[in-house]
């Protein structure tokens, strides 16, 4: 991580407008201050979501032609607190047709050229231990994002892409991070087969071991129905985030 200020924070606060989209922080905000816009996230130092700041905060300056430049970095009264460059763009639209698949794709191959930096400690492959005999196929040394859903692409005006909340980054199987989007694919309304179609424009998953997929898909689908299961709804119903899974593991299985 940063030393405990990598440059000076925004100065007196104007304004706070609160930010409710993510999961990794308990304070996330766009802040006005004397300096400046900057998007602020925080977490208690003790918790889990402190642990998800770290790592993003460590692999900031290995992403920057990629993600918003983490300015500073602040440790105060128990709380961990990030400034981040404000970026004023539009969350990523993945349905069929859209211009932002493209970019999307370009993203990812882009990604793959660069080397995994010595502070990406996450292993993919160990998501999915327990769920089969071998989850070694889903191992290697290509850095992730592995969260690639539309809130995490932002687009500006002028049409520059910037891929946010890195805390997950990992190393692992480089066509793994194209699997991680067909998902939000079929979410989004496109056919499994569709969804597909679109990730052979990343070359890894182009030439990736269809048998290594084929599992990709069974765990995904089963990581996310025990998470149901241990996370019941009170209506009973099965989210999304299961069905659409267990729909592209059923189209792998044909």
């Amino acid at each position: 991580m940063p030393g405990r200020a990598a440059a000076r924070p925004n100065g007196l606060v104007q304004e706070v407008r609160p930010v409710t989209a993510g999961t990794n922080a308990e304070l996330a905000a766009v802040v006005n201050g004397a300096a400046g816009l900057a998007f602020v996230k925080a977490a208690r130092i003790s918790g889990r979501q402190a642990r998800a700041l770290r790592r993003e905060a460590a692999i900031n300056p290995h992403v920057r032609e990629f993600a918003p430049r983490l300015h500073w970095t602040v440790e105060t009264e128990g709380w961990l607190v990030l400034g981040f460059e404000h970026v004023d763009g539009r969350h990523a639209n993945y349905a069929p047709g859209s211009p932002d698949l493209n970019t999307l794709a370009a993203f990812i191959r882009e990604l793959h050229m660069l080397a995994c930096p010595d502070v990406v400690e996450m292993r993919v492959e160990r998501r999915w231990e327990g769920l089969a005999e071998d989850v070694s196929a889903l191992a290697g040394d290509t850095l992730l994002h592995t969260d690639l859903n539309p809130r995490n692409l932002l687009i500006t005006r002028s049409g520059r892409p910037y891929v946010v909340d890195w805390a997950f980054a990992s190393r692992g199987a480089a066509w793994i991070e194209a699997g991680q989007v067909i998902p939000w694919l079929i979410h989004a309304g496109h056919s499994p087969a569709e969804a597909e179609a679109w990730a052979d424009q990343v070359p890894a998953w182009r030439l990736a071991d269809p048998a290594a997929i084929d599992l990709y898909a069974q765990v995904s689908a089963e990581r996310w129905r025990r998470h149901s299961q241990a996370n019941p709804r009170p209506s009973g119903e099965v989210p999304e985030y299961v069905t659409v899974r267990e729909r592209w593991a059923r189209h792998r299985a044909r």
